[in-house]
């Protein structure tokens, strides 16, 4: 089974090493083309394998192994489909990256989704490593997470930290739980000095306040079970949210103009914008209409 797990991984890190040359140096002559091969469905085999002990201890190097870049936060593109059904995570070990009230909550926003959650600090607070783990990206993002660190730990999850003013780790250093790596600030796409905070498995999202307490620092559970249900349950808000439509109002238009031109109520139009029938309507006011 070790040598099955190896090999599976190691094909999947060859494959997507290779689209990346491709997709680098797409006139490169001196490499070698193969077929594709779906290094989802590879994933998939792998993680939902039940005579493997991935799921009963599934370190990082067993989730994870050669894929590893400091190219892109989600390089892994795997579905929630094809993560296990219950897969536990140690928390045992948990350290709040600073200790504050949340500010804004994971979830959907009026026209994207925050895939983390906000806790409040000042410019210059130390912003500490949740647990034992590895840097694996040191990045500035001027339209969101401007300067930021993103670190695997050991438990198989993966953090991100974000709107620093100064990182105080390197790339690929190890880092212990509690270890200052960052210090805050308001860089990026940001109104107000705060810690963008994400918990990743995989690559997929996590709403980290339903598992940890920011306020006192502490984890609610000494050991968290990943399950589709529960922790991605915010899948259908995705769907939800990616099947949206919205309607910028001209002149002359009325909810029941708008309503009637998009092919449906009022009524509807009042719940999606959190809107009373009455509302004075400006000309440029986008409203979401499906």
């Amino acid at each position: 089974m070790i040598l099955k797990k190896e090999l599976l991984f190691t094909l999947a890190a060859l494959l997507l090493i290779t689209n990346n040359i491709l997709a680098n140096d797409p006139d490169k002559t001196d490499v070698i083309h193969i077929n594709s091969v779906d290094t989802t469905n590879i994933y998939h085999e792998l993680l939902n394998d039940e005579t493997d002990d991935l799921m009963e201890d599934h370190p990082a190097n067993d989730i994870y192994n050669n894929i590893w870049t400091c190219e892109r936060l989600n390089p892994y593109k795997i579905p929630i489909d094809s993560i296990p059904d219950s897969v536990k995570i140690d928390f045992s070990t948990y350290c709040s990256p600073v200790i504050g009230y949340i500010t804004s909550n994971f979830g959907p926003r009026r026209y994207r989704f925050h895939y983390g959650t906000d806790i409040k600090l000042q410019v210059g607070d130390t912003v500490v490593s949740s647990f034992t783990g590895k840097v694996r990206i040191i990045d500035y993002d001027r339209k969101g997470y401007g300067h930021y660190v993103v670190i695997r730990h050991d438990n198989g999850l993966e953090t991100v930290y974000a709107h620093l003013s100064k990182v105080l780790v390197s790339l690929d250093q190890q880092v212990s739980a509690g270890e200052p790596i960052a210090l805050g600030g308001n860089t990026g796409r940001s109104t107000g000095s705060h810690l963008h905070y994400e918990m990743r498995f995989l690559g997929n999202a996590m709403n980290p306040a339903k598992i940890v307490d920011f306020v006192s620092g502490t984890p609610l559970e000494e050991e968290y079970y990943i399950t589709k249900s529960k922790t991605f349950y915010h899948q259908k808000e995705l769907k939800e949210m990616a099947a949206a439509k919205y309607y910028k109002i001209r002149s002359g238009d009325n909810l029941s103009r708008i309503a009637s031109r998009n092919g449906t109520t009022v009524r509807t139009l009042c719940r999606l914008n959190n809107i009373s029938a009455n509302k004075i309507l400006r000309i440029g006011q986008t409203l979401r209409v499906r």
